[in-house]
């Protein structure tokens, strides 16, 4: 029995190790966490810069000098072979501030335009689910070609509803 007895481990000197040893990894632990946190935040990891640099909000390029013409709103109404009985369309023109006046003065013929295309438009294409973007770019050149190249930036659908 006495061999069995030198042969067994002493609990006395592992417990003040294995206590020691938890603390260090855990304030390890903490270190590496908050190092991380700050490289990561500071922009040194992964390029992300400070949210307050007063060098990245300066360098931020000035808004374009725009306004946007909104268009009066377009109701047409389908043929009988349409799942919907109307189209309501309704959109902005993106003009520079220089243009606007003369682009105000010709939205009657834009309206005009823009009215005949969609009751042209067969009804089986406006459900589509691509056809939005398609029409978009249709519209935007009908409404540049009406008010000169170059005055119209950009045409905004607000509202494209069929019902």
């Amino acid at each position: 029995m006495a061999n069995a007895e030198t042969d067994m481990p002493s609990d006395t000197g592992k417990g003040k190790s294995g206590l020691k040893s938890l603390i260090l990894s855990a304030l390890l632990a903490a270190l590496l966490g908050g190092g991380g946190f700050y490289a990561v935040w500071s922009g040194l990891i992964l390029g992300a810069p400070h949210p307050n640099d007063p060098k990245e909000t300066a360098t931020l390029p000035g808004l374009p000098d725009i306004t946007f013409i909104p268009l009066q709103p377009i109701v047409v109404s389908l043929g009988p072979g349409s799942r919907s009985r109307h189209l309501r369309f309704q959109g902005q023109l993106e003009v520079d501030n220089k243009h606007a006046d003369d682009v105000t003065r010709l939205l009657p013929r834009v309206v005009d335009v823009l009215n005949s295309f969609l009751r042209a438009v067969e009804p089986a294409e406006l459900e589509e689910p691509g056809s939005l973007i398609r029409l978009r770019s249709q519209m935007l050149r009908r409404a540049q070609i009406v008010v000169g190249d170059g005055r119209v930036r950009d045409l905004l659908i607000m509202e494209f509803v069929l019902n």
